[in-house]
């Protein structure tokens, strides 16, 4: 307890210097929040927002699908599987879907896209992107068999508008080229012109029909649940029920590799920056707790002298490193907290900027013009942590230092 107060009075003996090294911690609290904080909020945004626009955070799928997206390989009992699924904890909805390319055509052109087949009973505005971005119309009902949403760019493409017909073609299970005529019930969009250009919803059952799918076959089924960063950890529980060797159960990184590449370099990026701002803080409180131990020679070598073991001198310095940690930790927290509020409530908004721009979007994913942060508990753990244990390490060299003071040399000069 003594050494303790020993080695909070030590940092105060030169005020100025302690305070401006607290505040050099307390910067490096201010960024490192900004920087994850907006991190783990974008991040989290963009695997929602794509998990949303078709394939889920978890994709449970026939064997193969995946690499080769082939109309051939479905699952079946369907209904069976959903049930199962949506009784996990953790699971906000599950869906069974159907997903295939199409040619699609009016009396005036025709274009190549993607359509996604799916039930209106199932399906909301909460956990699926296309049906939130309707802008004209509205979903079609269970009973309306020929309904059919399109993207507005696909719609201009086309030439067409709400209550007109549009003409898709595939192939079906067999491998034969089949076709049926839809009219427009919405347009979508979602700013993104590859989506809005290649994207259509129909619903599931006249699919069904059209490829030659029993009742209770589809594609896949997606699953959203509440928290992205347990995918992992859903996909080898859902596959655990399913037992089926057939059967494929895929989280979002396995699915959606571009944007999984793309969050992988930017973490990597934003880790590489906030280590140099912890070395270059760090080389602060290392200059700043050496100086006080060079101040302290005959101090230090008198205490040698009158007995003091070097393993206490050691801690002493340790200890003044602590508190000039704790102490840049709770200024971290002050200055950071008015700076968190803003951004996590209000956030920085971009949107003229982005609008300049025509929208800007990363890994096929449109991002939000307004940054906000969101900081997880573990990222909460790391930051202080990391803080914490940089302040000690730099705190080594000084406490080794004073260690090697020699009493003899040091009363010679007395």
């Amino acid at each position: 307890m003594q050494l303790n107060r020993l080695a909070w009075k030590n940092l105060w003996r030169n005020k100025r210097r302690t305070l401006i090294t607290g505040f050099s911690i307390s910067l490096g609290v201010f960024l490192s929040v900004t920087f994850t904080g907006t991190g783990d909020y974008t991040y989290t945004n963009m695997i929602d927002a794509s998990a949303t626009m078709g394939l889920g955070h978890v994709t449970v799928e026939a064997k193969g699908f995946n690499d080769s997206p082939t109309l051939d390989k479905r699952l079946k009992n369907t209904a069976k599987l959903r049930s199962e699924i949506m009784q996990l904890d953790n699971v906000s909805n599950a869906t069974v879907r159907i997903m295939g390319q199409a040619m699609f055509a009016s009396a005036s052109k025709s274009v190549g896209g993607s359509f996604l087949a799916i039930n209106p009973t199932t399906e909301s505005a909460e956990f699926n992107l296309l049906i939130r971005a309707i802008t004209e119309g509205e979903i079609f009902s269970t009973n309306d068999h020929r309904g059919i949403i399109i993207g507005s760019v696909m719609a201009e493409k086309l030439k067409l508008k709400l209550g007109k017909k549009i003409v898709y073609t595939t192939t079906d299970v067999n491998g034969d080229i089949v076709g049926e005529v839809a009219r427009i019930r919405a347009i979508f969009k979602t700013g993104l012109d590859e989506v809005d250009g290649a994207m259509v919803l129909l619903p599931i059952d006249q699919v069904r029909k059209t490829l030659g799918y029993t009742h209770d076959e589809a594609s896949m089924i997606t699953v959203i649940i509440a928290d992205q960063r347990r995918a992992e950890e859903m996909s080898v529980q859902i596959a655990a029920i399913i037992n089926n060797d057939e059967i494929e159960t895929l989280s979002w990184q396995q699915t959606q590799r571009d944007l999984m590449g793309l969050i992988t370099v930017d973490k990597t990026t934003n880790y590489l920056s906030q280590i140099l701002i912890g070395l270059v803080i760090a080389a602060g409180i290392l200059n700043t707790l050496l100086m006080g131990v060079m101040e302290r020679t005959r101090e230090f070598g008198i205490m040698m002298a009158i007995g003091m073991p070097p393993s206490v001198l050691f801690r002493l310095v340790i200890l003044e490193s602590f508190w000039l940690a704790i102490l840049g930790l709770i200024m971290g927290v002050i200055i950071t907290s008015p700076w968190y509020y803003y951004l996590y409530y209000i956030g920085l908004d971009f949107t003229e900027m982005f609008d300049e721009m025509g929208g800007y979007s990363a890994g096929g994913v449109l991002l939000d013009p307004v940054i906000h942060v969101r900081l997880f508990k573990e990222s909460i753990i790391a930051i202080l942590s990391g803080v914490f244990s940089l302040t000690l390490i730099s705190g080594l060299y000084p406490a080794w230092k004073a260690v090697k003071t020699n009493p003899v040399d040091t009363l010679k000069t007395i």
